[in-house]
């Protein structure tokens, strides 16, 4: 049983099961990504243990040196090319371009969703129940020093 430490923020505090033989851990990064997670890592810290022993066998310095053993030969230019007996024309696609400003692509995140329960506050006080327009508080400008 791990648990999480406690974050500024105040999340964090969680408890997680680890079996080592296993490979597994409650958290479920571990099995979805076959690579240790923090919580295995914490655990080899705490006892001396190595974590390479924990990774796959794709990642190990063996694994990497067998793959670039074998002789690798350049692509000579195309001058050097053999003729192909049929003819490889290829087009562009046909793409029409729409009309208007093109939208990004983003994903949005826990700060693009506003909490429905909490009512919207001012923009200037940070105080809920008004508006910018019509809050009492003197904008910063207004204050002498």
């Amino acid at each position: 049983m791990i648990r999480s430490p406690i974050r500024v923020s105040g999340t964090g505090n969680n408890v997680y099961t680890l079996q080592l033989n296993n490979k597994s851990c409650s958290c479920g990064k571990w099995q979805t990504y076959t690579l240790p997670c923090s919580h295995v890592l914490a655990v080899c810290k705490e006892n001396g243990s190595r974590t390479d022993t924990y990774l796959p066998e794709i990642y190990s310095r063996e694994t990497y040196r067998r793959t670039y053993q074998a002789n690798f030969h350049p692509v000579l230019s195309e001058n050097f090319w053999k003729d192909v007996p049929f003819n490889l024309t290829f087009y562009p696609p046909n793409m029409k371009t729409e009309r208007g400003r093109k939208h990004g692509k983003r994903f949005q995140g826990k700060i693009d969703y506003r909490n429905l329960d909490s009512p919207p506050r001012c923009g200037r006080s940070r105080m809920p129940g008004h508006n910018k327009k019509n809050c009492n508080t003197p904008r910063p400008s207004d204050v002498l020093v």
